[in-house]
């Protein structure tokens, strides 16, 4: 890499916002460990659905059906890239899940980029690899506009997801999964202008991971609370799953009291307990004999306008066994599905519309083995015209309607807060 021109990283995240402001798409800026990373053009990429893989470069488009084992087609696709090294952005469906645990899913599932250039953003300036595509500019002199706070209202009423909470723990109480996770989508009434989105929500939250795309057909900005999976060159992987919600209102006093009540609550605490164990089981499938263990159990973690009940399971893979192996068997997360994984998807595909990116990932992938998958949660979402928020709860036996909306509730204020609109063609400011 070199040293770039650019701008000077006096803060990281505007010139990262700056940057990616003035790319076409597709692009990913994606940031981990107070590092952003823009990766911009595509010398490849793959896209998946539910009938086939697309196999892109600027040569050539060919398009494949899917293998018995899809996960390992990509990995093979982008093996065979040609490329010495790379590092792959995109995201993954939620109806991946289906894909992979069920044999059958509609709809883009996976859409993942080899970018032609990278930019890196952090406390040791700028460097630059490959070529900057035509016109990438910073637009850095423009002022960054100032979110309008009550642009949606997170409390508006929503009958329908009262009536799914009902249905989905009578269900549980009569045999059915242990735990569901039910979201329920919020309009956004104007078109938003993501990268001041981005700004001000990384300012106003505390994510384990951030992201602002745009791959042409989707774009997002989001403030990920936690990891789906995170797997290093070396083999070591790790989860850590958030279940078990609190308010956090900026008040020392009131956020004192919520965080004890939480740490007290039989609900939050079973429910956070089986999502450790699960992840433990699902990590044991993969990992090696005996290098499973839990870290940081039930510890609090501030995530913006909520506090979680958070742990970390880390394991060594097994012999033979890759990253891609771990993300199958972690994903889609716990925290955004349920458990049993595979009756609690089948559940939440009778009472929600098709999810797409959202409580899917948003990831990284090396030519060196390792792999990154942000949850995508607290996120705005802009497609086919449209533009929503989205926000879920756990339900368990032990649950009730309304504070399962209230928690819903509590959640969108992560993001809603923070959006920014696209001002008129001409406005002065």
């Amino acid at each position: 890499m070199t040293a770039s021109p650019l701008l000077a990283p006096a803060d990281p995240l505007l010139a990262a916002a700056a940057v990616a402001r003035g790319a076409e798409p597709p692009f990913v800026l994606y940031e981990r460990d107070a590092r952003w990373v823009l990766a911009a053009g595509a010398r490849a990429r793959l896209r998946m659905d539910g009938t086939g893989v697309t196999w892109s470069t600027p040569a050539r488009e060919q398009r494949l059906p899917l293998s018995a084992d899809p996960l390992g087609q990509v990995a093979e696709l982008l093996a065979g890239s040609g490329l010495p090294s790379w590092r792959a952005y995109g995201w993954a469906a939620f109806e991946l899940a289906r894909l992979l645990h069920l044999g059958r899913a509609d709809g883009p599932l996976l859409d993942l980029v080899i970018p032609s250039y990278e930019l890196v953003i952090g406390p040791d300036g700028l460097h630059e690899h490959g070529t900057a595509p035509a016109g990438l500019r910073p637009v850095a002199d423009l002022p960054w506009a100032d979110p309008v706070a009550d642009l949606v209202d997170p409390e508006a009423p929503d009958e329908t997801y009262l009536a799914a909470v009902v249905e989905t723990v009578r269900d549980i109480r009569a045999g059915g999964p242990d735990k569901v996770i039910l979201s329920r989508v919020v309009a956004v009434p104007t078109e938003i202008d993501f990268a001041a989105t981005y700004v001000a929500g990384r300012r106003g939250n505390t994510p384990a991971r951030s992201f602002l795309l745009d791959l042409g057909d989707l774009r997002a900005t989001g403030f990920s609370p936690e990891t789906v999976v995170e797997v290093d060159a070396a083999g070591g992987v790790s989860t850590r799953p958030l279940a078990g919600t609190r308010a956090l209102v900026g008040d020392p006093v009131r956020d004192l009291a919520t965080r004890r009540e939480l740490l007290a609550d039989p609900k939050e605490i079973f429910e956070h307990a089986i999502s450790v164990k699960l992840a433990q089981d699902e990590l044991a499938g993969v990992c090696a004999p005996d290098s499973v263990r839990v870290e940081e159990f039930m510890t609090v973690r501030e995530r913006g306008s909520v506090q979680h009940l958070a742990s970390r399971v880390r394991g060594e893979l097994a012999a033979g066994r890759t990253a891609w192996d771990a993300f199958a068997a972690l994903f889609p997360s716990i925290t955004a599905s349920g458990i049993p994984k595979v009756a609690a998807v089948e559940a939440i595909a009778k009472h929600e519309p098709r999810r797409g990116l959202y409580s899917g990932a948003v990831l990284t992938v090396d030519s060196d083995g390792a792999l990154d998958a942000a949850l995508v949660l607290r996120t705005v979402f802009s497609a086919g015209g449209q533009t929503w928020l989205r926000a879920g709860a756990g339900v368990i036996a032990l649950s009730t309607p309304e504070r399962e909306w209230t928690e819903t509730c509590e959640k969108l204020r992560s993001i809603s807060r923070f959006l920014v609109p696209v001002e008129p063609k001409g406005a002065v400011r």
